[in-house]
């Protein structure tokens, strides 16, 4: 899985979504995957950009998650996933996964 697959993916299910009202940016091991909500529809890039919500999680775990083999919720517990910024906006981010 490359990270243009992830930001393809994840644009497909952001394009069937509302607009999050807010910009989110996604750390995957090395790879940025920056989902901006704020206009009239989601925009998915890879840029760096501040974000009011930052998720870092590693590629290996974000995998397991798209995958179904990962609860969210247990992995954020665990510390698999670390969130700065708006929980709410990160709470968001499940709808675009899967």
């Amino acid at each position: 899985m490359t990270l243009d697959d992830i930001v393809k993916g994840i644009q497909s299910k952001a394009d069937e979504a509302d607009p999050i009202g807010s910009s989110l940016k996604i750390n995957i091991g090395e790879n940025i995957v920056y989902i901006d909500g704020t206009g009239d529809s989601n925009q998915v890039s890879s840029e760096d950009k501040e974000a009011d919500c930052v998720v870092s999680i590693t590629e290996e775990h974000f995998k397991d998650l798209i995958k179904g083999d990962l609860n969210p919720m247990m992995a954020f517990m665990s510390g698999k996933i670390k969130i700065k910024g708006d929980m709410g906006v990160a709470m968001k981010l499940q709808s675009f996964l899967g």
